[in-house]
């Protein structure tokens, strides 16, 4: 009987897997490790939820999941100039500005332009066989990757890997008023003064005046990525202004516990974490028996993996290596090197897991670049953080946890170590950074649902409503001027210069009767 029961159950889960299993193409093909590991987050989650999934990444994943195809991109890498830059070298000596936007927009398409023409992906595509029903698409400076739901002609759902700024929010409603809604690479936060209102303005504009001026380039990627491969499907390719907008919701790495209450739409959906593993992941042996065995706690630092620590000039890594050694903690350091003649109580390693060591009750303290992700497993294990940014949106993502009361920064420098120092005795001496931690942490996990199932049941009611229109705002069919009733201020201005001109003329009439009576 309990066997047949078993056999029962497991054709019942079979077959509702089949009826609720969706073909979904997961595009993140920039070549970066972060951004990699937002879009396996997606691929893990929606394995999980039963899905067959395609994943265009240059990171494949391996041993991957049977319902897993992956196109490689890989070779991407060995173009990718961007990563010449990222070096601590060139960054103390301030020869790369990280903070040029119209640079940024650029380089960001010319990437998404080598993963859409890609010949692993031009190969995928141009397969007339290949049928989706859903496209999630990383959205990073660029509109690019929404052309492949006009290939697949299915809906996609934008990926956004930060906060909620103007420029993600403008491809699915409106921007947020600058008079409070500060862009992601400021240092702003409302109430702002009137200066700093007229700074956000300024901005807002000079972001859309970036966007006029790589929108041809644009849309020549976007022709010539994906053209070919929607006339072989005998369909007409639509314009990319149209194409652009046309999401059905999009999936923001951002919660309330991490940023602001703004206001968004109904179609945005907050899933920060997602990217972390529900069941943390065992330490490996060596790294379970140093964190055991700390009588203090432990210092965790990594810079990331974007700018390798290894670039880092001896000079400044034996300067932290001194300063570690003063301290009565343990310091686990993730330096892609091998180092000699280290002080007993550092533990350098090339690679850390890192969510394991946050999650393990001995940490105390996290040295980290800053970046959201970072930030993120900081509150999701509650570990307060000692922020070291060094572009993009790190130094936002540092500001934002230091209002909130969990973090302090240290800005980088040859006089890093010593100023870090200071930090660590404070941070680590009063209760109140990681009390505040705890307090986000609990705001973060307390959620109606996890960011797994928000992935699955938006994906799933994306397909069965055939792209969510009825979520679609209003606001993306309205026009700028009509939005700021720019021609009903037109109106009334010509109205007085009528009325304006007619009492003018009514008075100088009258002028002329007396006049001509005297």
């Amino acid at each position: 009987m309990l066997v047949k029961m078993k056999w029962t159950l497991i054709l019942v889960t079979l077959f509702l897997n089949d009826v609720f299993s969706y073909k979904i193409l997961v595009a993140f093909p920039y070549p970066g490790k972060s951004h990699s590991i937002l879009g396996e987050g997606f691929v893990k989650h929606l394995l999980n939820g039963g899905h067959e999934v395609t994943y265009i990444t240059p990171i494949p994943i391996k041993k991957p999941h049977p319902n897993l195809r992956q196109i490689d991109v890989s070779s991407n890498f060995e173009n990718f100039v961007f990563t010449n830059s990222l070096s601590f070298q060139k960054f103390l000596d301030n020869e790369v500005d990280f903070k040029d936007m119209h640079t940024m927009y650029r380089l960001m398409l010319t990437v998404a332009e080598k993963g859409v023409t890609h010949e692993n992906v031009q190969k995928f595509i141009m397969d007339p066989n290949e049928q989706f029903d859903l496209v999630i698409a990383e959205w990073l400076y660029q509109h690019l990757y929404s052309g492949f739901a006009t290939v697949f002609n299915c809906p996609y759902v934008w990926s956004s890997s930060m906060e909620p700024h103007p420029m993600v929010l403008g491809l699915i409603d409106e921007i947020g008023n600058p008079a409070y809604f500060a862009d992601h690479m400021s240092p702003l936060t409302p109430p702002l003064s009137f200066s700093e209102r007229v700074s956000e303005l300024w901005t807002v504009f000079y972001l859309y005046r970036i966007k006029w001026a790589v929108q041809d380039l644009e849309v020549e990627a976007y022709e010539k990525g994906f053209g070919p491969a929607v006339a072989k499907r005998g369909l007409r390719l639509p314009a990319f202004e149209e194409v652009k907008y046309n999401a059905s919701a999009m999936f923001g790495n951002s919660h309330v516990s991490l940023g602001e209450a703004h206001r968004v739409p109904l179609n945005y959906v907050p899933i920060a974490g997602y990217h972390i593993n529900e069941q943390t992941q065992p330490l490996p042996e060596n790294l379970q028996k140093i964190m055991d065995n700390a009588p203090n706690g432990v210092i965790y630092f990594s810079m990331g993996t974007m700018m390798p620590s290894k670039t880092m000039p001896m000079e400044l890594k034996r300067a932290f290596l001194d300063m570690f050694s003063s301290l009565k903690y343990t310091v686990i350091w993730k330096l892609e090197e091998e180092f000699k003649d280290i002080p007993k109580n550092v533990h350098v390693v090339q690679w850390a897991p890192q969510p394991s060591i946050l999650a393990h009750p001995n940490c105390k303290l996290f040295i980290s670049h800053g970046g959201l992700l970072s930030t993120t497993e900081t509150v999701h294990y509650g570990v307060p953080i000692i922020g070291v940014p060094l572009f993009a949106d790190q130094f936002i993502n540092v500001l934002r946890a230091i209002r909130k009361g969990f973090a302090l920064q240290v800005d980088l420098g040859f006089d890093t170590p010593a100023k870090l120092k200071v930090a660590i005795g404070e941070i680590l001496g009063d209760p109140k950074y990681t009390n505040k931690v705890k307090e986000l942490s609990y705001i973060y996990h307390n959620r109606i649902n996890k960011p797994g199932d928000e992935i699955n049941w938006w994906v799933k009611h994306v397909i069965e409503t055939r792209g969510a229109v009825h979520l679609r705002s209003p606001a993306l069919h309205v026009p700028i001027y009509q939005k700021l009733y720019l021609d009903l201020i037109a109106l009334v201005l010509l109205v007085l210069v009528v009325v304006i001109r007619m009492l003018k003329k009514l008075i100088s009439g009258k002028n002329e009767t007396k006049q001509k009576k005297h």
